[in-house]
């Protein structure tokens, strides 16, 4: 989505031939075969292990660094791979989104009309908030998780970066539309008034 956005606006007369369908087609192809084999990966690797006798996940689902703290058995390897899965499929996403945005904004900052620059911003703020949520979320959880030992705040915190991004995305974008815009202002007027 960051390049989508990258090549529309520095280089919208070039958009439609640079972002073919095959091209979108092999964007979404390789995010799915790569996460997938890494999933997979994962999944052998766990299969490896040796587990104790307690087999109780404080969680709503089985996040891998839960199931970990299970094993009775070394992971070592397990873990270096986690490490490396999330530098390859979080920190170089994150660095193209953050290079893509900085080429995004020079761009703007050169466009002569101040409408045009409002236009490419509240297109693009959609989208910066959304990967702010998301890539936050996840910062702050592995982060807490890092300094807390509290299974109760780690599940919640999980909540946190699986729900709520997904949660609020569509309303983030539908504040795009003008007819949301002025219901949202409305809304937050009439709700200030009561205060």
């Amino acid at each position: 989505m960051a390049y989508d956005r990258y090549v529309a606006i520095c280089h919208p007369l070039r958009y439609v031939v640079i972002m073919k369908s095959c091209l979108c087609f092999l964007l979404v192809l390789v995010s799915l075969f790569v996460s997938l084999w890494e999933a997979l990966l994962h999944t052998l690797l766990l299969l490896s292990l040796s587990f104790c006798s307690a087999l109780e996940i404080p969680h709503f689902f089985c996040e891998l660094a839960q199931v970990l703290r299970l094993a009775c058995s070394d992971t070592f390897i397990n873990n270096i791979l986690i490490y490396f899965a999330a530098l390859m499929f979080g920190g170089l996403p994150l660095s193209v989104i953050i290079f893509s945005y900085i080429h995004i904004v020079s761009s703007v900052l050169r466009m002569p009309s101040s409408e045009g620059k409002h236009k490419v911003f509240s297109t693009c703020g959609s989208c910066l908030s959304v990967f702010s949520l998301f890539y936050g979320t996840s910062f702050g959880v592995y982060i807490s998780s890092a300094v807390t030992d509290s299974s109760r705040k780690a599940a919640v915190a999980s909540v946190m970066y699986t729900v709520v991004p997904q949660m609020v995305n569509p309303f983030i974008y539908s504040l795009r539309n003008r007819d949301m815009k002025e219901s949202f202002r409305m809304l937050t007027g009439q709700t200030t008034s009561l205060l």
